[in-house]
Formats: structure tokens, C-alpha cells, sequence
């Protein structure tokens, strides 16, 4: 020891650095602070959970979700270097839990370790979503129904999948208020009533898209908030009066709806097979769609005919060999029928 060695002026040992010595740096360094409790606002009907004033969907459960809360009251002092929290949570009350957290770091290069306990407060609130819903508040009414007839079970179908589709979607890429409250069936088709105006025209736009037609909007004054006029808005969708698989008689001959388009049909003629552009106008009634046929079992078949018998009656009737069917006795061809008349579909 000599007059120029350093010494700890708190504990008098000797030191390497000016100061505090390591031990008495760490001694006299709240090197963390734990809050006492913490809190964790959930939707009791949806899942969804708050942070500060934003809510946001989670799948995860109770027991993922506090260990995760209780390190968050933790707090470090700017020197502590490789920290790890560990936490043993017990449930207290359906609202309350109880975590006790070890806590280990590096401080000054010398590891340190140190104990403390939070309380959970389990909080439930409706969330912004599940509270419209509730209150029956909606932004629009999407309305599906078809030109000069009644849209198909299959079109609502699909126009109703498309909708949650929808939903799903957008809930994933985080838009929670666009929602589906309610989707009633009419006689005339069907109404979609949705929780804002974006989703409305979406949805309206994918019908479309994938069954053809058209939509348009019309817009409602409905009040007043904030200095903000508020609109509800009917996407009124229309869907064409011919739809994919009609078999349509015109002149005296039947064909297949392929592909609707603005005041025409593309269709395959059921006798040769060939594709003809049909106008609106020249098509005399709708037989029925090649979706929902009858099964007639083909009771003879040779180069230039087939025998169809009818399922109903059981006589058979005879075709000419249709150069689009590949067909051999004892097969099974679909078959719709206009009254004593039987016509093979696709």
C-alpha cells in the first residue's frame, strides 16, 4: 500500500476507479423498481383487449398473457445489462392475481439479484365493437337481389361467404369496426347490414365481381356529431337476370349460360356444342340451371343415338348423339325438363 493508492471513500477498501468501489456502487444503486400493481382491460365478450385507449383482438388466454403484464412493472436502471425476469403467477380471485418475480442482471459487470411481488387487476369492459353490435348501431345495408327474378340459393350462398370472408379479412388487417351485425334473408334475396361504409362497398364490389351485375349507393342523412354529418348508406347490388349454368331456350333450341355480359349472354348451344353470343332480348324463358339436375340413367347407346330414360315416367326417349358427350349405356347423364321434354345439360 502506498500514498497513491485509491480507496472506496465509503467503505475505505482500495479501488481501481475514482469513487464508489464496485460493491458500494451496486449497494447504493436502486438498480430496479417494481410497481406494485398492474392492470390488464379485456372485452368479456369478444377477447379483445385495451391498451390505454386502443383495442385490438387477441386469442390469447389468461395464463399467456400475465406473465408478460407482471415483467412490464418492472423498471431498470440505464447501467443494468442482460436482464431476466421470472414469473410465478397465482390466481387469487376471478380478478385478481398474485405474480412473484425473480429478477437477475449484470450491474457494473457484477450480477445482482432481487425479488419483488405484483398484484394483476383483471378488468372487464365492453370493447368499441362488441358496444355497437349491442346497441344495434350499423352504417349500411348491403341489399342483394337480381333483375327480373329471385337470386338462387346459390348465389346467396356464396354472396353470404363472400361477406365473412370479408369481415375476416379486415378484422385481420386490424379494422375492427367493420363488422357484420346481422344477415336476413327475404323473399327477394338478401340484406347484409354492416358496421361501416368500408366494408359495405367491398363487399358489394367482390358480389359483384364474382357473380356479376352491378351496385349502386345511396346514401342516407341519419344526424349530426362532432360538426360531422352523419350518412347510413343501401348498396343496392343487382345481380343479372341470367346467372352461370341457366339453360335458356331460344328458338326452339337450348343453351347454356357460360358467361354473362352487358346485354349479352355467351352460352354453348346443348345440341352441337358450338359458342354463340346470345342478346337479352332473343332469350324466350329460363328451362331451369344446370347446378340442380335430375340423373337418367342412358339405357342404349350406339353411333348415332342415345336412349335417356325419364326417371319419372320411365319411358325412355331418344337424342341424337351430341358431339360435346362422351357417353355409353348404363351411364348416367344430368338432365333438366320442360315439361314432357328432357334436355341433357353438362
Amino acid at each position: 500500500m502506498s500514498i497513491k493508492d485509491i480507496f472506496c471513500p465509503k467503505c475505505g477498501k482500495p479501488t481501481d476507479e475514482v469513487g464508489l468501489c464496485t460493491a458500494c456502487k451496486i449497494g447504493s444503486v436502486p438498480w430496479f423498481t417494481c410497481d406494485n400493481r398492474v392492470q390488464h382491460t379485456e372485452c368479456p365478450s369478444c377477447g379483445a383487449m385495451k391498451q390505454v385507449n386502443t383495442w385490438t383482438d387477441s386469442g390469447r388466454t389468461r395464463a399467456d398473457i400475465a406473465p408478460d403484464l407482471a415483467r412490464t412493472a418492472v423498471h431498470f436502471h440505464e447501467d443494468v445489462k442482460k436482464a431476466s425476469i421470472e414469473v410465478g403467477v397465482e390466481d387469487l380471485t376471478v380478478n385478481r392475481s398474485r405474480a412473484n418475480l425473480t429478477i437477475r442482471a449484470l450491474l457494473y459487470k457484477k450480477p445482482v439479484e432481487g425479488t419483488c411481488t405484483v398484484e394483476i387487476i383483471w378488468n372487464k369492459e365492453q370493447c368499441d365493437r362488441c358496444n355497437r353490435i349491442s346497441g344495434s348501431y350499423y352504417e349500411g345495408v348491403v341489399q342483394v337481389r337480381a333483375e327480373g327474378r329471385i337470386p338462387s340459393n346459390y348465389e346467396t350462398q356464396v354472396a353470404g361467404t363472400l361477406a365473412q370472408d370479408i369481415e375476416e379479412s379486415l378484422h385481420a388487417g386490424g379494422e375492427r369496426l367493420s363488422f357484420i351485425s346481422d344477415v336476413t334473408a327475404s323473399r327477394d334475396g338478401i340484406d347484409i347490414t354492416v358496421g361501416s361504409q368500408h366494408i359495405g362497398q367491398v363487399i358489394s364490389q367482390r358480389i359483384v365481381a364474382n357473380l356479376g351485375g352491378r351496385y349502386t349507393t345511396h346514401p342516407k342523412l341519419v344526424g349530426e356529431k362532432n360538426g360531422r354529418q352523419l350518412y347510413r348508406i343501401t348498396y343496392s347490388v343487382r345481380l343479372p337476370r341470367f346467372q352461370k349454368f341457366d339453360v335458356v331456350k331460344v328458338k326452339n333450341r337450348y343453351f347454356e349460360v357460360e358467361r354473362v355480359e352487358s346485354h349479352y349472354v355467351r352460352a354453348m348451344d346443348l345440341t352441337d356444342g358450338t359458342q354463340k353470343s346470345i342478346r337479352d332480348d332473343d332469350v324466350e324463358r329460363i328451362v331451369g340451371n344446370a347446378r340442380s339436375p335430375e340423373s337418367a340413367l342412358v339405357a342404349y347407346a350406339d353411333s348415332k343415338t342415345i336412349g335417356v330414360m325419364d326417371p319419372v315416367t320411365q319411358k325412355t326417349m331418344e337424342f341424337k348423339i351430341l358431339p360435346w358427350l362422351e357417353v355409353r349405356a348404363g351411364d348416367h347423364v344430368s338432365i333438366l325438363r320442360e315439361g314432357d321434354q328432357l334436355i341433357i345439360v353438362r
